[in-house]
């Protein structure tokens, strides 16, 4: 019986692997430049262990001039928002499309943030991969849409 086991285990590594590399740990990202998207939803994954939102980008972005001055949530302080606002740059790549990763469900619930839906405008702050490097991925930090920002890997107090 034991044979068995380890028999269906080690033939079901192969398709377990792809499902592993598929998703990347924080430590991949670059916490000492966050970058800023905005965009429009194309599609959204609305499911553990994030919410993913696939995102067109326009061609031009920049930084709005009042980003540094928007009014954050107090639960996200210990993060030091206004710092992170202020520091914020466009990335230096030119994808037109960029998933954004979100919080875990549990988290999105607590924040009450809406299911979003394609054709939803979204912006956000985060941070991608060292040296832009690899997929267009950001790990959204904040989150404004429908005029609400959301700190997202902070709770609602």
């Amino acid at each position: 019986m034991k044979r068995r086991h380890i028999v269906i285990a080690a033939a079901s590594l192969p398709l377990a692997t792809p499902l592993a590399l598929a998703h990347h740990g924080w430590s991949s990202f670059d916490q000492d430049r966050p970058i800023y998207l905005e965009g429009t939803v194309a599609s959204a994954r609305w499911q553990n262990p994030h919410v993913e939102l696939l995102v067109d980008i326009p061609s031009g972005l920049k930084v709005p001039a009042d980003l540094a001055k928007r009014t954050l949530p107090a639960q996200s302080a210990p993060v030091d928002g206004p710092a992170l606002l202020a520091r914020t740059t466009v990335p230096r790549r030119i994808d037109r499309q960029w998933e954004l990763e979100l919080a875990p469900l549990t988290r999105m619930e607590a924040w009450k943030v809406a299911e979003i839906k394609p054709g939803t405008t979204v912006s956000a702050v985060g941070f991608t991969f060292k040296e832009e490097k690899g997929e267009a991925v950001m790990r959204v930090e904040y989150l404004f849409v429908d005029g609400k920002v959301y700190g997202l890997r902070s709770s609602p107090a």
